[in-house]
């Protein structure tokens, strides 16, 4: 059986993640409260904004965005696109 978490972006209990997928505390409150599929938008999510802020993920101011980011989209009030951002239609 899948170990199972209150996910806190779902608001569900929903299947949980199997290992903390970031270090550090941050890591592990994911771990705690954070379901696959929300880490999967997080991805998404993520994904969105190194390419639109043009990003290099290895350099630690952009580490540190995205760190902060990912925080506002689990456990704040949400990780918002740029503000000229517009989706594509499928």
């Amino acid at each position: 059986m899948s170990r199972q978490v209150q996910c806190v972006l779902l608001g569900t209990e929903a299947e949980g993640l199997d290992r903390p997928p970031y270090p550090g505390e941050l890591g592990q409150r994911i771990f705690d409260n954070v379901s696959k599929l929300a880490w999967q938008k997080w991805l998404g999510h993520q994904t969105m904004l190194i390419n639109e802020y043009r990003l290099t993920p290895f350099e630690p101011a952009a580490r540190q965005f995205l760190e902060t980011e990912m925080e506002k989209f689990f456990f704040g009030d949400g990780s918002q696109a740029p503000p000229d951002f517009s989706p594509e239609s499928q």
